[in-house]
């Protein structure tokens, strides 16, 4: 796991080193353990290393074939790298280190751009071809490792944070309203676009040729999310392969040189992880848990049974208030506003466990291939308006939302004109309305016309095709691991465990595992008592009762009782100050309004100004 970053100068000039270097020091939490930089007529790379697999030094890249023609910068875990490896070495390849690294460069070698096909693992790198005089880029096909770029008249620049970018003075730094409006209904930035206007995500699943020689850059896809024929299989069939293969996916993350331990909260996902380490491991697991003095959210009780029943060596964590003290920090981790409050907790649990080894793995992926999220029920609940003719539907909804819309705005009159959206709704507007941080009425209600004129006419960069025919809840979960998973799940655990120099696997985020997951009835994952039915009912044998069947509850921050007290006037001055109402993207009375209701107790609005803090403090920190 490490850090990348590189230049293509279109000059055909030998980079300048200087400047690497400076920006290989910006991502140096990523890779504590070494720095390499390698500078040629026309490129520039460098990395910074977090040594996993090979720890000597020579196992640093940038790391060429035997030539010299080809050099790669990576960052991420390939996991079948050994079959990889021997099957490369039989076609007549040299290695010099052990590392996955060096199998990237031969693989590119030997299949060109479809070298990412025969790839299992987590990654973002990119290979420089001199012979072409071309940058060929990739990223994993759920975007658990970050790559951002700029294109400037004269240069490709890239790295696995914005600020590596950034660091290159020849890039201008802007706010990109249009995305920072996308922010707000999404919680986070989606690809490709960025907070900052001309830097790009490389989007999940795609890669990237950079042309030295015409300046042109090219992106395609090359893994969908996915969307297979159903199994015919019976349940119990399908419960023995699905442990089967996730026992698969863990034993393949075990494979390290460095200490690894778990992530272990109260739920199902972790603690299943957990329990196929203890079975597949050879020594005793360690895990790490994180707790709240607010009982409501605290899962410290649950983590413990599992800890116990497989005695691991267990270590915990409470997150106090003053925990918040580290906000200006994950701000200038996190690159981009970041509105997912659990970054928090994810950051102090990555801390507790870099104390004690270098790689963990976590629970990540059962919402997204099991229908775990509460909101799916929620737009499921309803499909019972569905009867009514669609016409009628629409336009009872759509007059009486647009009625609602041009009374004075209140909590009542908003939520009344959401349900009469809802009623008139497609699948894909529903979830929209469903899962949005700020609502369009609260949008138009709480935007100044100066934040409006920056950001434009609303156009989401988010959404799939959708038509009657699809299965709805099929048609969620795959939209999660398109955009939600990918830009916003994955990046919270990315930039909150690289801050603190560990490297995070995902068994249940195995490409494979997923495509297996696809083929499993939506109706055997989710029905009236929830989702994740089949999931639990496969792993029942590994996990205790209490586990099972505990309300879900998910990994948050009671960010609520905690803006109602203790950071009730941080929120205050930084949203409500002169430096705030300068800037001119809201409504004082709109802001106002939302705190009031908030600390009065009578509405939760939590999330919303977590969002807006979080932006506050991303000005300052980078656009101020």
């Amino acid at each position: 796991m490490c850090g990348i970053t590189g230049k293509v100068d279109f000059s055909g000039a030998i980079v300048d080193r200087a400047l690497i270097e400076t920006m290989c020091a910006t991502i140096a939490h990523r890779g504590p353990d070494d720095e390499r930089v390698w500078t040629a007529p026309y490129v520039g790379l460098g990395q910074r290393r977090l040594a996993i697999i090979d720890l000597d030094h020579r196992g640093a890249a940038p790391l060429s074939n035997e030539d010299g023609s080809v050099w790669v910068t990576f960052n991420g875990e390939i996991y079948n790298f050994l079959e990889l490896r021997a099957e490369l070495e039989s076609k007549g390849h040299t290695f010099r280190t052990n590392t996955d690294t060096e199998v990237i460069v031969h693989l590119y070698e030997e299949h060109g751009v479809d070298c990412v096909q025969r790839m299992r693992g987590m990654f973002a790198f990119a290979v420089w071809d001199a012979n072409a005089k071309r940058l060929f880029a990739a990223r994993d096909r759920l975007g658990k490792k970050p790559f951002v770029y700029t294109r400037t008249p004269n240069a490709f620049i890239f790295g696995s944070e914005i600020k590596a970018v950034t660091a290159d003075p020849s890039v201008t730094i802007a706010p990109n309203y249009r995305a920072i409006d996308e922010y707000l209904t999404l919680q986070y930035v989606p690809s490709p676009l960025t907070a900052f206007e001309g830097i790009e995500k490389l989007p999940a699943a795609h890669w990237l040729i950079c042309d030295a020689t015409t300046r042109d850059v090219r992106i395609e896809r090359y893994w969908e999310a996915p969307s297979r024929e159903k199994t015919r299989a019976s349940e119990e069939e399908i419960g023995d392969e699905l442990v089967s293969r996730l026992r698969e996916c863990v034993r393949m993350r075990l494979m390290s040189d460095v200490p690894l331990g778990a992530f272990l909260s109260g739920g199902i996902d972790s603690a299943t992880v957990v329990a196929l380490m203890a079975q597949e491991s050879g020594s005793r697991v360690k895990t790490f848990s994180i707790g709240f003095e607010e009982q409501e959210f605290n899962e410290l009780p649950y983590s413990r049974l599992i800890a116990e029943r497989y005695d691991t060596e267990h270590h915990e964590l409470i997150v106090k208030t003053d925990a918040a003290a580290v906000l200006p920090l994950l701000v200038h981790h996190y690159n981009e506003p970041f509105a997912d409050s659990s970054a928090l907790p994810t950051y102090y649990v990555s801390k507790l466990t870099r104390e004690h080894v270098t790689v963990a793995l976590s629970g990540d992926g059962g919402d997204e291939n099991f229908a775990g999220y509460n909101n799916y029920g929620a737009v499921m609940s309803w499909s019972k308006a569905d009867a009514i003719p669609s016409p009628l539907r629409n336009i009872t909804g759509r007059t009486m939302s647009a009625v609602l819309d041009a009374l004075p705005h209140g909590t009542q009159t908003a939520r009344a004109s959401r349900a009469f959206t809802m009623l008139a709704g497609d699948l894909p507007e529903r979830f929209r309305m469903q899962t949005a941080i700020l609502k369009p009425r609260e949008k138009a209600n709480g935007y100044s016309e100066h934040f409006r004129a920056l950001a434009g006419e609303s156009r989401s960069a988010v959404g799939i095709e959708w038509n009657e025919e699809m299965d709805a809840l099929d048609w969620m979960m795959r939209h999660d691991q398109s955009f939600y998973l990918t830009d916003c799940l994955n990046v919270k655990v990315d930039i909150a465990s690289m801050a603190n120099s560990l490297e995070v696997r995902s068994p249940l985020l195995d490409h494979t595992f997923m495509e297996f997951t696809a083929t499993i009835p939506s109706a055997m994952k989710r029905d009236a008592g929830g989702g994740k039915q089949i999931f639990k009912r496969a792993v029942r044998q590994l996990l205790p009762d209490e586990i099972l069947t505990k309300r879900k509850t998910g990994f948050g921050l009671p960010i609520g009782a905690w803006f109602r007290g203790p950071l009730q006037p941080m929120l205050r001055e930084t949203l409500q100050g002169d430096v705030a109402k300068k800037r001119d993207l809201f409504k004082p009375a709109f802001v106002a309004q939302m705190i009031d209701e908030h600390v009065a107790g009578r509405h939760d609005r939590g999330a919303r100004l977590w969002a807006l803090l979080f932006l506050e403090l991303w000005f300052r920190e980078f656009i101020d």
